[in-house]
């Protein structure tokens, strides 16, 4: 991965942060891996996920790695509501994520 993608990543770990400073409630994990799907690849989703699981704590509310790949995998990202959406972006908003687009991945 080339260090405009990479530092585009830690950045929207750092925006999802300041956006949920207690952490990603269980239920827009949906929505917000469902917005991510449209701009990143699955592996750099994942990549996100293992940051955002690590912040998570591991409390029993707390969504797992194998829960992220369950959903990517499946079609449970295609399921998020216009609210589930409106709601996250909100989130996000408040933490600064910007509406331009990540820098295309180099291969």
């Amino acid at each position: 991965m080339d260090e405009a993608r990479d530092n585009f990543l830690m950045r929207f770990v750092e925006w999802v942060r300041k956006g949920y400073p207690t952490g990603v409630p269980r239920q827009d994990y949906v929505a917000l891996l469902g917005l991510l799907r449209r701009k990143l690849t699955d592996d750099e989703i994942l990549r996100v996920a293992d940051h955002l699981v690590a912040q998570a704590g591991g409390d029993s509310n707390t969504i797992t790695r194998q829960d992220i790949e369950t959903m990517i995998h499946g079609s449970v990202l295609q399921a998020a509501s216009d609210d589930d959406v409106a709601r996250v972006s909100a989130h996000l908003a408040a933490g600064g994520w910007p509406l331009a687009d990540p820098p295309p991945p180099t291969n």
